[in-house]
């Protein structure tokens, strides 16, 4: 009894999971879950989600807020555990769809069907008859139409775009290997954020998110050997570099190469992506005092970047320090907002018969890490997709052609593109009175 009810629910969950209401239900859902992790912003820290969607919004709080984000695992939506579990299922749907429902009816596609007796059969099917009574004739006209042809005694069997009927099993097992790719990069990938300075050797540890499987690597040393910025004409940052120097355990140097937005550095699996960057202190010396470094704020006024710092050259006068853009004029201001000179780095400058010498503008660059090992994967998945939709685009044709004592009967059937299937019988028509007349 307990094998029966085992046998039953098996058999039920099959049923279920080969339903097709069923397979779009979970395609809908991914694809809702897929919109909101496009929404909302993915990894990210949480002061990032606290400053984002604050409690206080009145605009969103009705709807939306940190809160709900964390406790729901928005931020991190295509990691959550639920979003794992609907592309497993919707895996298992597809695959068991595809043998029990898909592979069976190309089987039958390809079946001779020779009919006895032929009868319109939907509003896809067609009928004909002709006088003339020549199966050699009516044979060569349909291969003059690029059909495949089945012949048993006075009866035929004719198809032609078989193509179109294996597509929807290609467009299954391409949305499977897709599917396959996402998981194993999912299990066995990772993703680091790096804010380093410049000159400055890094190691990757600042992991964000990290697979079941995946490994850091350990052997491998970064240093990010200089940072360069260029603007556009209207003052706007039109790119900025990072030259990224790889080395190995024994600090052998094994990879250079200039980064940027969309030209990332690739190593072995291990990909750098340029994503942020910021000016983080200030290097100086004030009179003959040994170099001081101060950190520098960053602030936003009237859509406009900048960055300040106070500093104090003597015991009643402190100036403020505005930088405005990376290797550009630095200007310098007293307490009031007056401004008492500009500048440049390695130059030197007197305020109040102080000499004031600004060494270097320090600089962080943003790295984004990832390992993404089912990439190759999910992108042959995504290619096999694009081609067997263009595919099964193509109509599936049958023709029967029945000969008895007085005429012949044709009847045809086309899953879609019924005008051009009927042109099709059309021609063939017309193929077979020509050279029956003749």
């Amino acid at each position: 009894m307990k094998l029966l009810n085992l046998r039953n629910i098996v058999w039920h969950t099959f049923k279920r999971l080969r339903n097709l209401s069923f397979s779009i239900s979970l395609l809908l859902i991914i694809a809702i879950i897929s919109i909101i992790g496009t929404i909302i912003e993915q990894n990210q820290s949480i002061s990032y989600y606290q400053t984002t969607y604050p409690i206080q919004n009145q605009s969103l709080n009705i709807v939306i807020n940190w809160k709900i984000i964390l406790n729901l695992g928005l931020d991190h939506i295509y990691s959550n555990p639920f979003f794992i579990i609907i592309l497993i299922l919707f895996f298992c749907s597809l695959l068991t769809c595809t043998f029990s429902n898909q592979l069976p009816s190309l089987r039958n596609a390809r079946k001779w069907k020779f009919l006895q007796q032929i009868h319109k059969r939907n509003n896809k099917s067609h009928f004909t008859t002709l006088e003339k009574i020549s199966i050699c004739n009516i044979i060569y006209s349909l291969y003059n139409n690029h059909y495949y042809i089945f012949h048993k005694e006075r009866c035929l069997y004719a198809y032609k775009g078989l193509a179109g009927r294996i597509a929807p099993i290609i467009v299954h097992f391409s949305i499977i290997v897709t599917l396959i790719g996402s998981l194993i990069s999912l299990l066995g990938g990772f993703t680091a954020q790096e804010i380093i300075p410049e000159g400055e050797i890094f190691h990757i540890k600042n992991t964000i998110q990290s697979g079941f499987n995946s490994t850091l690597p350990d052997n491998l040393i970064g240093k990010i050997q200089n940072f360069d910025i260029t603007y556009n004409k209207d003052n706007s940052i039109k790119q900025f570099f990072s030259n990224i120097v790889l080395y190995n355990s024994q600090g052998q140097n094994i990879h250079q190469k200039y980064i940027f937005v969309n030209s990332p550095l690739i190593f072995n699996g291990v990909t750098f992506y340029q994503t942020d960057w910021s000016i983080n202190s200030i290097r100086m010396k004030i009179g003959n005092s040994q170099i001081i470094q101060k950190p520098i704020i960053k602030h936003k006024i009237n859509n406009q970047i900048l960055w300040s710092c106070q500093m104090p050259i003597n015991q009643t006068t402190h100036i403020i320090f505005i930088v405005t853009k990376f290797n550009d004029q630095i200007s310098i201001y007293d307490t009031a907002n007056n401004l008492l000179i500009q500048t440049k780095s390695n130059e030197t400058v007197v305020i109040n018969n102080t000499a004031v010498e600004i060494l270097e503008i320090m600089t962080n660059t943003g790295l984004q890490i990832k390992t993404d090992p089912g990439i190759i994967i999910t992108y042959t998945g995504f290619l096999t997709l694009m081609i067997s939709i263009i595919i099964s685009y193509i109509s599936y044709s049958q023709v029967w052609v029945n000969s008895t004592i007085k005429h012949i009967e044709i009847a045809g059937f086309t899953n879609r593109a019924t005008l051009s299937f009927e042109e099709d019988l059309i021609n063939i028509e017309e193929t077979y009175t020509q050279y029956t007349w003749i």
